[in-house]
C-alpha cells in the first residue's frame, strides 16, 4: 500500500473503523488526493537590516528585494521566496528559497502571516506564508534561481490620515539610490473584532513596481517590527 507517509501509526486514533467500515489503512488505500483542486503553497521572506543594533522604531533600515526574471510580474520587485516542495516544512522551504534567490543562509525566521486571496496569482490558487528575518549590517547578496537582481532598499514608511473606511493607511517607499531603483505601495488596513480578538485585513490601494500583494506583505512585516520595538 502506497501512502503519503511511511509511518501512519500516529494517525490511528482509537483504532476503530469509520462509518464505511474502513480501517485507517483501507481508508488511505482508497483516498484520492486529486479528487479536489489543491492550492499551491509558497513562502515570502521580508529581510530587514539595520546599520546598527535595532533598538527603536525610526532607526534607518533596509529591506531586501529581488527582481523577477519570469512571469508573473516579470521585471517587478518582490520579497524573495518561492514554492514549498511536497515533503518540505514551511521554515525549510523559506530558508531554501532565501538562499537560492539571494545567497543568504542561516538566518532566524519569524513566521508572520498567511496571504490567501484566491486571485493573487494567475497561474493557480497560490497561498503564501510570509516570514521576517532581521540582521545587523548589510550583508552581500547575489541573485540566483528565478531572481534577475537582488538589492537592499532604503525604507520609508509613512502613515497618512485614515479615510475611506480604513483604520490606517500607509505609504511604503523603497529606494536604492546608487542603482536608480524606486518602488512602493499604498496600503490600507481595516479592522474588525473586539478588545480580545481583532482581525486586520490589508488592502493594496496602489503599487509602483512591486509584484502582486508584496506591498502588503512588506508593510505588514514592518508594522510588526514597529510594534515589537515600541513594546520593548
Amino acid at each position: 500500500m502506497m501512502t503519503f507517509l511511511k509511518d501512519n501509526a500516529p494517525f490511528k486514533g482509537t483504532g476503530e473503523k469509520n462509518r464505511n467500515g474502513e480501517s485507517l489503512e483501507e481508508f488511505l488505500e482508497g483516498y484520492n488526493p486529486k479528487k479536489y483542486d489543491n492550492p499551491s503553497n509558497t513562502t515570502d521572506i521580508v529581510v530587514v537590516c539595520s546599520p546598527e543594533k535595532l533598538e527603536h522604531w525610526g532607526q534607518p533600515v533596509k529591506v531586501l528585494l529581488v527582481k523577477r526574471s519570469n512571469h508573473p510580474s516579470i521585471g517587478f520587485w518582490a520579497a524573495p521566496g518561492g514554492f514549498v516542495e511536497l515533503r518540505e516544512d514551511l521554515f525549510a522551504g523559506a530558508a531554501r528559497e532565501l538562499e537560492e534567490e539571494t545567497g543568504l543562509k542561516g538566518l532566524p525566521l519569524k513566521q508572520l502571516e498567511t496571504w490567501g486571496k484566491w486571485d493573487r496569482d494567475p497561474r493557480w490558487r497560490v497561498i503564501t506564508t510570509s516570514f521576517l528575518a532581521l540582521i545587523n549590517g548589510e550583508m552581500p547578496v547575489k541573485a540566483g534561481d528565478d531572481a534577475a537582481e537582488a538589492a537592499w532598499m532604503d525604507v520609508e514608511l509613512k502613515e497618512e490620515p485614515a479615510k475611506e473606511g480604513f483604520y490606517q493607511i500607509w505609504n511604503l517607499d523603497l529606494t536604492c539610490q546608487e542603482r536608480g531603483i524606486s518602488v512602493g505601495a499604498r496600503v490600507g488596513i481595516t479592522r474588525s473584532g473586539n478588545s480580545i480578538l481583532t482581525q486586520e485585513t490589508y488592502h493594496l490601494l496602489s503599487a509602483r513596481g512591486l509584484a502582486v500583494d508584496h506591498g502588503c506583505i512588506i508593510t505588514q512585516a514592518l508594522l510588526y517590527l514597529k510594534e515589537r520595538l515600541e513594546r520593548a
